[in-house]
């Protein structure tokens, strides 16, 4: 892990910089197989790239000096969770140090007249929501994973819950961050609006460790509500749940929830998580607010719903069968999986703008159909954002090149309707060639900032720009 004349990290083991590790971590360093293995690997198709070397930080300081050990012999570093991403985005493809962030697991300070609380990178979402259950408040942002919120805020992570409460992007207040030097700062203060300066919160979020190493969050928070009640509907056909989903949203009902399964998908979903819903496209919804107000919403969903030909209504209210069901949601990658066993899952997502919802779903599903693979439709489409998980061996390179193709026309697709390659996924590795399409010369923007904070490229190289490096 020592620079060879090109400047770039050989992968090998560095003595000197093992022993100046561990200094700073003593035992809580690790080069075995096992673990490094683990750490090089995401919930994708992508290959292993694993790192040189796994340290386990537990403080700001220590991850300070890991920090500026290796950025003194330009060894690349990566910034690690839970490792639920799923484009690649914790590879070591470069070889380099792997820093898990999962022993900064406290719960720093909860503002409960504030709403909002301050956490260490490594605490998981359930685990926060654990904690804040007798305050009456909750943290909304819901992604399948139980990811920690310094992944989170690392890929500008969503869930099922954006319609209503918004992505990573509208919840993070302020982050914690050691640059590529070793300096912490804090991007902001707690103030919910500020006019001082640039905005490093929203520059951090979603930067995928390519700028820092995000070591602690400070989130909003909400009140329980008063009444939730969930809606499982099945159609007729993928437009008319579509269609529901655009009729709901342009009549302005305030839905938390709106996620649409296809038939295949709600197959898997009956098998795996052990369901009985009817084998169709189904939209699940749930509604937040006072008794009076649920009741209206839901009314108001269902009569649309019945105009585009929605039927069998099951209603959840008790906390038991909403946990169910949308746990069952959660799981619609792995329950897709079991559709091919053996198979990995190739997760793709994009968002278009919800007027352009229904064409670019009904044409991706003409794209599966003729490529022959197994691919469920499931999305958060109440804010335009559909999934497929495809279905692939990747010891076959025609399932491959399929699999390509039929991503690279979805995504094509989406740009074409002014939406995103990623509506949540994010770049990582999988998704670095369409940026140049989706940003145009905003992407030398993106490279001066790169270059301008991690000016020797060690902050997990190969991620989000393609080709960056010193030299460029």
């Amino acid at each position: 892990m020592t620079p060879d004349d090109s400047g770039l990290p050989i992968r090998r083991s560095d003595p000197a910089l093992l022993t100046e590790l561990r200094s700073i971590v003593g035992e809580r360093l690790s080069v075995a197989a096992a673990i490094l293995d683990r750490h090089g690997r995401d919930e994708s198709y992508h290959p292993v790239h694993a790192p040189d070397a796994v340290v386990f930080p537990r403080t700001i300081d220590e991850v300070s000096r890991l920090v500026r050990a290796c950025a003194a012999r330009r060894v690349p570093i990566i910034p690690f969770g839970t490792g639920t991403s799923l484009e690649g985005h914790v590879a070591a493809v470069e070889g380099g140090v792997c820093l898990d962030l999962t022993q900064m697991d406290k719960v720093l300070a909860v503002n409960t007249a504030d709403l909002d609380v301050t956490v260490e990178a490594g605490v998981t979402r359930k685990r926060l929501n654990e904690h804040l259950r007798d305050t009456g408040l909750f943290f909304a942002v819901d992604p399948g994973a139980d990811a920690t919120l310094g992944g989170m805020a690392a890929t500008r992570a969503s869930g099922t819950n954006a319609v209503r409460y918004g992505t990573m992007r509208e919840t993070v207040l302020a982050l914690g961050v050691v640059l590529a030097d070793g300096r912490y700062i804090r991007t902001s203060r707690r103030a919910r609006k500020s006019a001082a300066g640039y905005d490093l919160t929203r520059l951090f979020v979603g930067s995928e460790g390519t700028l820092g190493v995000i070591t602690d969050v400070t989130v909003r928070l909400y009140g329980i509500p008063e009444a939730i009640s969930a809606a499982v509907v099945a159609f007729p056909d993928l437009k008319s749940a579509v269609d529901t989903v655009i009729a709901t949203i342009q009549s302005g009902i305030p839905v938390a929830r709106i996620e649409l399964l296809d038939a295949l998908q709600m197959e898997a979903s009956n098998r795996y998580s052990k369901l009985n819903y009817r084998v169709a496209p189904t939209l699940m919804f749930e509604f937040h607010g006072s008794a009076q107000g649920v009741v209206e919403h839901a009314e108001a969903v269902q009569a649309i719903a019945v105009d585009f030909g929605g039927a069998d209504f099951q209603w959840a209210t008790k906390p038991e069968d909403r946990t169910k069901l949308w746990q069952a949601r959660h799981d619609a990658y792995y329950a897709g999986l079991a559709l091919r066993p053996g198979a990995k899952g190739w997760p793709t997502d994009v968002c278009v703008p919800i007027s352009r919802l229904a064409e670019c779903i009904l044409e991706t599903q003409k794209d599966v159909a003729e490529s022959k693979l197994i691919a469920p439709i499931v999305g958060h489409v109440g804010d335009g954002n559909f999934h497929l998980v495809i279905l692939v061996d990747p010891d076959r390179p025609d399932d491959l090149a399929r699999a390509q193709q039929l991503n690279e026309r979805m995504v094509a697709r989406a740009l074409a309707m002014d939406g995103t390659c990623t509506g949540e996924h994010g770049i990582g590795l999988g998704k670095r060639e369409f940026m140049a399409a989706e940003h145009g010369d905003a992407l030398d923007v993106m490279r001066m900032v790169k270059r301008a904070l991690d000016p020797t490229n060690i902050m997990n190289p190969g991620k989000i720009l393609p080709a960056v490096g010193p030299e460029q």
